[in-house]
């Protein structure tokens, strides 16, 4: 068994920055053009920063618990895998 890692091509991680950075930019243009107080304003923009905060440790951790069951797994196939060889060799 080969374990597979598909990487990004740098298309795709030059296109999530820039998704990325002109979603925060139309964000901050909306709030910084709403007609309200100032610390309305700020309020909403400390409400989207740690949405985004959020959302990237959330992302993450899900991918760190699912990387870590991968490595498990790959354990788990290489030590079934001896056993079944030293079965063979008996």
């Amino acid at each position: 068994m080969t374990p597979q890692n598909p990487q990004h091509t740098s298309a795709w991680v030059a296109f999530t920055y820039a998704s990325f950075i002109g979603a925060a930019t139309m964000v901050a243009g909306g709030i910084l053009f709403l007609p309200l107080d100032l610390w309305t304003k700020g309020y909403l923009a400390m409400g989207v920063t740690m949405l985004v905060q959020s959302c990237i440790t959330l992302v993450k951790t899900v991918r760190d618990n699912h990387e870590g069951k991968r490595l498990v797994n790959r354990i788990e196939d290489a030590r079934a895998e001896r056993l079944l060889m030293e079965m063979g060799k008996e």
